[in-house]
Order: structure tokens, then sequence, then C-alpha cells
């Protein structure tokens, strides 16, 4: 029977909605204009901006580079212009050239396109961004901030060996959102730099810098410090008309992420940015970057009776599966970027510091899952990352390095810096970050040899403060293998073996469940769905579920909406779960084959703990020259 001609419409959208996203987003940068959650304000086309004429016009450099500015006016406006407060782009570049220099980027931060001709600025070469911000009581979103970094630090990398290219920033005073975004780029690149003084090398180019209250909270709230209790917010300037504007004195912050696990984490970030993030994370994983479009981390199948036959064979590490959200971050100087399932990037503020400098983590890329736990003593939420495995740190790339030593590195390189951080910060007087501010904590997910699995079914799991279903098994001397890894094996309980198909209702309300064959939709003749949580089947068509097997009536059970992801299981996934399922291997079983296993001599005497005849051989020759010599100087005193 057919189905549905609108869910089937539904879900090729959803199935195809990466496509179609990187599409639109790659079309809104083709000419550099950015259009954020703003419409212009109705103004007479040559009404000069209140205030305009007695602000002063151009900051000194930032930088070296970065000029703030008011914005100037064209020759529109020159007849409602008393003589000697004229602003133009021509003044601009006069002065700039004066100074040895280049007028060659500018980006617009005001809400309108009223104010000058953006073609002649791009006859003279001059090339124009766009970023849409409302002003007044309003401030720049994290995407629109996002935005104006990574054009800058494109802009400045493009320009990398030429001298005295100047950019010049505006909004129409050049004071709060031009400050508010010239401070978060010095942020980014400077990372260990305290708000307070960002703010103050923008004030120093441009009294008296962030005026707005509003603005200068956010500030400190983005970068998780506290405001100095000594504090003074600069007073408005004097051209400043605060009958027509409040300060928004009485402004409230937003109150945070709530903590669900299918909350979107994050802040979006240009589609050009992650493009290039994408092919950075591919090159470090010794992939084709130019099929830089699936998600590339290391992916568990599902235990049966074959594959059990590894543990035999190779040395294997146990930890418990927690039933979380899966991402891989990608830690670089101008922030923490989180990877989720549909290769999206979304950027976090999270501290990395490093473990060797005063500086932070450049190019380092970790594997983890986002758990949320109740804490026992507040029962309040609490997100966590737990990080599993490290496949690059500051550039180097640690693929091949055995599991063992990688996960060391995860405490060496990342956890125990942090640490250290926040030890030193919690005994300093003048640090204002605050690790208690960042979005979620930061820990190295604990494994253990084979002979702990008993505990951490019976003790550890019932314990936690998150959710676990199973459990994980990892080869110590294992690469890190990108996508399906075959050695790398998870076991879950029998009620929570599961499968992600597409879910459709048709015409006549039955239920068609989808897999992927071949990167096309597979009906599954003959599979039922039911919801025996009461809820509607019709509100879940079109979408991703996530079903577990219930042998006893041979039907497939609804356990929950996966919004974390596109497209269905897989049907060589589908394939293993079954065979998972068929082969039941029950946690009893499992702990009966755990208890032979360990008995093997590889468990016995691990590799790693024996010393082999090359390095004795070796050692012994040393021995040999040491006693010689000692010999040798015994005889001739």
């Amino acid at each position: 029977m057919d189905s549905n001609p609108s869910s089937d419409q539904e879900s090729r959208k959803r199935l195809k909605i990466q496509d179609l996203e990187d599409h639109e987003l790659l079309l809104l940068h083709v000419d550099r204009f950015h259009q954020s959650e703003s419409y212009p304000r109705i103004h007479d086309k040559n009404e000069i901006p209140p205030g305009w004429l007695d602000c002063p016009s151009l900051g000194q450099q930032i930088l070296g580079c970065i000029l703030p500015s008011k914005v100037p006016l064209d020759e529109s406006f020159q007849t409602n212009i008393p003589p000697g407060k004229t602003y133009s782009f021509k003044q601009v570049i006069q002065r700039v050239e004066n100074s040895d220099g280049k007028l060659s980027l500018v980006v617009d931060l005001t809400n309108t396109r009223r104010y000058y001709s953006v073609p002649d600025l791009k006859q003279k070469g001059i090339e124009y961004v766009k970023i849409r911000c409302k002003g007044r009581d309003a401030m720049p979103d994290n995407f629109s901030v996002n935005i104006f970094v990574y054009e800058l630090s494109k802009f400045f990398s493009r320009q990398a060996n030429e001298s005295k290219n100047f950019v010049l920033v505006h909004c129409t005073h050049g004071h709060n959102r031009t400050g508010f975004m010239i401070v978060h780029y010095l942020m980014r690149f400077q990372p260990l730099m305290p708000v307070t003084r960002a703010m103050e090398i923008f004030a120093l180019a441009r009294p008296p810098g962030i005026y707005k209250p509003n603005y200068i909270d956010a500030l400190y709230a983005f970068y998780n410090e506290g405001k100095p209790v000594m504090f003074a917010h600069p007073s408005p300037p004097q051209w400043k008309n605060t009958s027509n504007a409040s300060l928004n004195e009485n402004h409230k912050l937003d109150a945070g992420p709530t903590t669900q696990n299918d909350y979107i984490l994050g802040d979006k970030i240009p589609f050009n940015q992650m493009k290039s993030l994408r092919e950075s994370c591919y090159k470090m994983l010794n992939l084709n970057v130019e099929r830089a479009r699936r998600f590339p981390g290391s992916h568990p199948v599902s235990l049966n009776r074959d594959n059990l036959q590894l543990l035999r064979q190779h040395y294997y590490y146990a930890t418990w599966k927690a039933d979380g959200t899966r991402y891989m971050m990608l830690i670089s100087v101008d922030g923490c970027y989180l990877i989720d399932r549909h290769f999206n990037f979304r950027r976090v503020q999270i501290r990395f510091p490093c473990s060797y400098r005063n500086s932070t983590h450049h190019y380092t890329l970790l594997d983890g899952e986002m758990v949320i736990g109740t804490l026992p003593c507040s029962q309040n939420k609490e997100r966590r990352f737990l990080v599993f495995d490290i496949i690059a740190c500051n550039g180097n790339n640690l693929m091949e390095k055995p599991f063992s030593e990688r996960w060391n590195l995860v405490e060496k390189e990342v956890i125990e810096p942090r640490n250290r951080d926040q030890k030193n910060i919690s005994q300093s007087k003048h640090s204002c970050y605050k690790y208690e501010l960042e979005s979620f904590r930061v820990g190295r997910k604990d494994f253990w040899s084979l002979s702990t699995v008993p505990k951490i079914l019976k003790e550890l799991i019932p314990k936690l403060c998150h959710e676990a279903d199973g459990l994980i098994f990892q080869g110590r001397d294992d690469p890190y293998i990108p996508f399906t890894h075959e050695g790398l094996l998870k076991w879950k309980y029998a009620e929570m073996n599961s499968v992600d198909f597409l879910f459709q209702m048709g015409v006549n309300d039955d239920h068609k469940l989808f897999l992927h064959e071949n990167g096309r939709k597979k009906v599954m003749e003959g599979h039922r769905v039911e919801f025996r949580d009461g809820s509607n089947p019709s509100s879940y068509s079109g979408m991703i579920i996530e079903c577990s097997w219930d042998s006893k009536d041979a039907v497939w059970v609804y356990m929950r909406k996966r919004n974390d992801k596109r497209s269905p299981n897989d049907l060589n996934t589908y394939k293993k779960v079954m065979r998972s399922i068929r082969d039941n291997i029950t946690a009893d079983i499992l702990l009966q084959e755990i208890d032979h296993i360990i008995c093997l001599p590889i468990y016995k005497h691990p590799p790693s703990h024996r010393l082999s005849f090359k390095y004795l051989c070796m050692f012994m020759s040393i021995l040999i020259v040491i006693f010689k010599c000692h010999m040798k100087n015994g005889s001739s005193g």
C-alpha cells in the first residue's frame, strides 16, 4: 500500500537536510552579507542618526590594523551636515593612506544599508562584509559574533605577508556593537586575556569604550568570568542622548541552556568555517578531505558469539556504555567546537590550557560523549563531557599510537592541565575566570581490565549518576579507526539492544519502518512497532525512532525519538544488532566467558609487563660494559 505522499516528502527532506542546509548557507556567503534575526527600522532616507554629529569619528588602531569607527555618511547626507562635521569614506581612506596604509576591509554592523554606497567601496578594491545587528539594547547574537570573528581571521590570514592593511569596523556610533565585536575577537585570539583587559584595549582606542551595562555583563558571562567587585561602568559620552535610548540598567541575562540530552549545545558558526574545520578533521584522521561530509568518529559493533573471541586473542579493557550523546571535540586557539553525528560544528566557550606553556590547545581532537547526571546531594542536573580518546594533540597525529597510550595522554595533556589551572585560579586573588560557569564539566572516562567486569556490572553501573545501557570493550593496542571499528565491541542489556528506524505512517495509518541500504531507504516489510508509552504514532511520522525488540511478541517497541540523528541505521548495522539479539549473550553468560578469558596467558602476563628478548639483551650488554670498566679501573688503582 502506498504511503502518505506528504510523509514521504517530509522524510526525504529529513534524510537530505544536511545537503539543503549546506547549500543554503553557501549561498548566504556568496556576497558576504549576513542576515541575522533583525530588520531595519524605517527612516527618512537622509536622516542623520541621533548623536552622530558630535560623536568622534575614528578611533585609534587596535592590534595595529583594526579601526573602530562611527558610520561614514556619503554625499547624499551632506546637505544636513554642518561644515566641519562631515565624515565620509573619502576622509577615512585619506587618513589611512597618510599612515602609509590601505583600507582593505569594511565590516558594517548597522541594521540598514542607507548610509553609503557599497558598490563605490568595491570599485576602490575594498572588501565589504555586512552583519546586521539591531543595536540599541539588543546585543549582537552569538552567531553574528562568530561570523565577525571568522571574517576577520580569514582576512588576516590572507593578508599575513602584507603590511598596513586596515579593517574598518563600524556600527552607528562605533562604541557598543563595535566594541562588543572587537572585544570578542581579542578574547578569541588571545584566549588567556581577561575580559577587563580586552575592554580596556578597546576603551583606550575608542573612549569611553563600551558603556552599556548589558553589553559589559554579557561579555563577562560569555567568557565565564566574574566581573571585578570594584568595576566601574563607563559613563555615557556627552553626545549620547540617553532619553532616546535606555541604558538597560535592569537587564537580565539568559538563564543558560536547559539540562536535557537533546538540547543543542553551542553556537552556530558560518558554513565556510565549518567546511574548513571538517576538512581539518579529515586531514588529522588521514582521510580524503574531498569527502569530508560524514561524521568520522569510531563506532563500535554489537557483541556476538563470533567477535567475542577477539577478547581471547587480544588484550582488552572494559568500561560502561553511557546512554548519552556522542560528540567529537575540536579545540583550537579561537574556541572549542562540539562535533555532532551530523558532522556539524557548534562553538562552546570551554577553557583548555596546555600542559607545557602558558597558552591553550590548538588543533586538539578528542572523542567522547555528553552525559547528564543527577548530583547525589543536591539532586541538581549536571552536564559532563566524558573524554574516552584523543586523536590529535596540538596538531600532532596520535591515531597510530595504541589506545593505552592515547588514553594516558588524555589525562596528561587535557585533564591535568585543566585541574592544575583550576587550582591556581582558586588560589589567586587576581584571576577572574570561573570554571564553574562553563556549560559542562570535562572528565576522562575510566577503563579497567576485564577482571573488573563483574564489579562494573554489579556495583559501578547501579551507582552511576547518569544512565548506562551496557559495556564497551576496547582493545589496548588498537589504533584509532574512523567510522566502523570491527574490533571495538559493545554489549547491551538484552532489553536495551536497539535499532534506529525511519518511521512513517501510510494513508491508512499503517506503520512503516525504514533502514538505509547503499544510501537509499529500504522498507522493512513485515516489521511492526508498538508505542507502549501511549504516545501518538502520527507525531513521529518522518522521524528517526529508536526501538527495542520484543522477542516474545515479535514486535519492535518504541523507546525514544533520536533528535541527534537524521538518518536510520544501515542495513548492515541492523543485521549485527539482530545477530546480537539472537545470540542472546546475557549478563550471566558474559560473566562466565570473562571468567575463562582472564585466565588466559595474555591476561595473566600482559606483553607490556614483560621485557622483550631484544631489550633484555641490550640491558645485559650495558651491564657487561659497566662491569668491565669497573674492573679495569679497579685493577689500575
